[in-house]
């Protein structure tokens, strides 16, 4: 058995069964609604976020895991003789790599390795699935970290989003803010740029015109693309899934189309009907 324990946080958007299969913990991050705390995917799944944004009226605020959250993780794992790498929501989204930051400092190990996705939702996932693939094939952490390291990069991520009401009010995305009002049949895909959110092209009307826009996108990289996993996320937009692989599957030929659902903390984002593809190019 390995001695390297790969762990992440809730924004991964892997499913609960890619994350047994390829042994990596995770930290939930936390959402709020006023006084009241969930722990994404633990105390509220999905669906339920969106049932008390239509009860409140209003969108979530999102917590990042806390230093103690971290620290106690880590420690467990420590304490089991296990080196550690940790990757989750990029430096720019979130407080939590500084917090994990502070739990290794507090802990004073050099065994805990921690890694800057520079990304989010399964843009973070497939960095941890690249990582279960160099521990299984006998990296050491250091090693892992390092490789990661140099996938970051190559991460690329892009959503097409149904409604811009989430992230004109949860505010991750001032350029958004321009958007609204005037153009409320905008679908503008969102992507990952340099560890920031960026809007890419803009989409009128349906989400589908949005969608072949994307994939259009994607189809420059066709040859050029890692061959592990391609990851199909969305959050409630389950109809546009096999369009999707079947595009790709006739242009790519892509043979591990993994689809996952976005959990609370990104949906709490991006809103309902936001579909995304990611994918990691090589070199």
């Amino acid at each position: 058995m390995s001695r390297v324990q790969l762990i992440t946080d809730s924004t991964c958007d892997l499913s609960a069964e890619l994350l047994k299969e390829h042994n990596i913990d995770v930290l939930p991050l936390y959402v709020n609604f006023e006084e009241e705390s969930f722990k994404d995917n633990v105390d509220m799944t999905t669906p339920q976020m969106y049932e008390k944004v239509k009860e409140m009226g209003i969108v979530p605020k999102t917590a990042a895991a806390s230093p103690g959250d971290f620290e106690t993780a880590f420690k467990k794992h420590l304490d089991e003789g296990k080196e550690i790498v940790y990757a989750g929501i990029g430096s720019k989204f979130s407080a939590t790599l500084q917090n994990a930051m502070i739990a290794k400092q507090s802990l004073n190990s050099d065994a805990i390795h921690l890694v800057d996705s520079e990304n989010l939702s399964s843009g973070s996932g497939l960095l941890m699935l690249k990582a279960a693939k160099y521990r299984d094939a006998g990296d050491d952490a250091k090693t892992i970290a390092k490789k990661m390291r140099t996938l970051t990069p190559k991460i690329r991520t892009q959503f097409v989003i149904d409604t811009l009401e989430y992230l004109h009010k949860g505010g991750r995305l001032k350029a958004i803010s321009r958007l609204v009002g005037s153009m409320l049949r905008l679908k503008p895909i969102i992507k990952v740029v340099d560890g920031e959110m960026a809007i890419g092209k803009k989409a009128r009307g349906k989400t589908e015109t949005g969608i072949k826009l994307m994939i259009r996108d994607a189809l420059k990289d066709a040859g050029n693309i890692d061959e592990d996993f391609f990851m199909i996320t969305h959050s409630e937009a389950d109809r546009h899934v096999d369009y999707i692989r079947e595009r790709i599957q006739e242009e790519i030929s892509h043979k591990n189309i993994v689809e996952t659902q976005a959990g609370c903390v990104i949906s709490s984002h991006c809103g309902p009907g936001t579909i995304g593809i990611l994918y990691i190019v090589k070199e």
